[in-house]
């Protein structure tokens, strides 16, 4: 018990996390951020935590960002100061997290994510994986950075002093477009898995190839994401496709074999015996990213359930051709392929129940379309008043573009969108519907046992 709460409160071996630091000092004439480029909230929580007398700096990302010339979209703040203590110095704060604790204090609308000093490079607890499990250990500055992940993320940056603290010469490698791992890679890998789509995704992002050995520890530990609760794999796939660099992404990930740790049934179609359909299910993913990376760079609304949808569509097709061979009705066909592709891909990555219903909709929707194309009017304003019917019309876009043949489909649905005469129909369309509705659930009035009694004498 003892040794336990010993190992939590003090640091580890100085010597361990120093082995492959190099402390150096950069004034900002080296670096060229100024304090103006840091935002008001962070500058403040800096300032007020070294007046009360403890170490603060900017770090991570945000420091990564302004070596590029790229305007951060947050900023972390660390520090000697334990959460506790960091919590008194500011009252509009909370304390969050149990494998590590952090603090997140509100400043105006902006909220700072204040960590405290990383110690050893010895976690607090790992499981039979080498996972860390718990991590409330603390240590120093230069403990912290070398627990930090690639050495880019391990930059200190001083506003007051206008100084970057370096220990792993990660200002040397973001000038030299390297995304390198801090220790030994496979070791790091094997604490946090996730780690390798991290990697992928600041590759893709930065523009900054692996650097050798970060890129060949993964061959040996990528199959190590699958102790990763799908839950977790599932946030990662957000942040991989659903921030502005999907494609690249993308071909990060092909390219050192973790896509297939995700999505190990879209693998298999992209390397499908049946050339043609092997480049059609690799058109549907890249067009779909495209597209949305497009969207998202336009500041328009999109959503992670449409790129699923996508990815996961050759699947579905070759699931459904495969029961539809065994019975007659297309409409239970279609339903069952459905689930068992859902089943199937929620054991590596959990898709929430409401994005699985919008990708049914997607689908099912895909049959709708083709049907009420052959001239039934009713069915036609049924289907463009469906509110999935724009994601549905889309998605009909993405796999013509992947190589079906829908010109026809497409140009009438795209005649019927613009066609005043069929937007005024489906209006009236909408309204019947809501008719309907209403009426079906207003309840019914019940008739007194006075009225029956009546109509008996009678």
């Amino acid at each position: 018990m003892l040794t336990k709460w010993l190992r939590k409160i003090l640091p580890g071996k100085p010597e361990a996390a120093a082995t492959y630091s190099h402390k150096q000092v950069l004034p900002q004439n080296e670096h060229g951020i100024t304090p103006e480029g840091i935002s008001y909230a962070a500058e403040k929580v800096v300032s007020r935590l070294q007046q009360a007398g403890f170490e603060a700096y900017v770090v991570g990302g945000a420091v990564r960002d302004l070596l590029l010339g790229v305007e951060p979209k947050d900023f972390d703040v660390a520090t000697n100061a334990r959460p506790e203590e960091v919590r008194k110095v500011f009252r509009r704060s909370r304390i969050i997290g149990r494998r590590f604790q952090i603090v997140h204090v509100m400043v105006g609308p902006e909220t700072i994510e204040v960590t405290t000093f990383r110690g050893g490079s010895r976690p607090a607890r790992q499981n039979e994986h080498g996972r860390i499990m718990q991590d409330n250990s603390y240590g120093s500055m230069e403990q912290d950075a070398a627990r930090r992940d690639f050495t880019c993320n391990a930059l200190y940056y001083n506003p007051a002093r206008g100084e970057i603290t370096d220990f792993h010469h990660g200002v040397a490698d973001i000038r030299a477009k390297r995304l390198v791992m801090i220790g030994d890679a496979r070791a790091r890998y094997q604490e946090d898995p996730v780690r390798m789509l991290r990697a992928a995704r600041f590759s893709a992002k930065l523009n900054m190839p692996l650097e050798a050995d970060t890129e060949a520890a993964i061959v040996a530990c990528r199959d190590n994401l699958r102790a990763v609760p799908a839950a977790r794999l599932f946030d990662e796939v957000q942040k991989l496709f659903m921030s502005g660099y999907g494609q690249t992404c993308f071909d990060v990930l092909q390219q050192h074999g973790l896509f297939e740790a995700l999505f190990p049934d879209a693998e298999k179609t992209i390397h499908y015996p049946h050339a043609a359909y092997a480049q059609y299910a690799k058109n549907m993913m890249r067009i779909a990213l495209a597209n949305t990376d497009e969207r998202i760079a336009a500041d328009k609304p999109v959503t992670i359930a449409f790129l699923l949808a996508a990815i996961l569509w050759p699947v579905y097709q070759l699931q459904y051709r495969g029961l539809l061979k065994e019975r007659d009705n297309w409409h239970s066909a279609m339903h069952e392929a459905i689930d068992l592709v859902h089943i199937a891909a929620s054991e590596r990555v959990a898709i929430p129940v409401r994005l699985r219903g919008m990708i049914r909709e997607i689908w099912a929707l895909q049959a709708r379309l083709e049907q009420a194309a052959r001239g039934n009017i009713r069915k036609m304003h049924s289907v463009l008043a469906h509110p999935r019917f724009r994601a549905a019309y889309d998605f009909l876009l993405v796999r013509q573009g992947a190589g079906e043949d829908l010109a026809d489909l497409v140009e009438l649905w795209t005649a019927l969108q613009q066609d005043p005469d069929t937007a005024a129909d489906v209006e009236q369309y909408r309204a019947e519907q809501s008719e309907d509705e209403e009426s079906a659930a207003a309840p019914r009035k019940r008739r007194s046992r006075n009225s029956n009694r009546r109509k008996k004498r009678d």
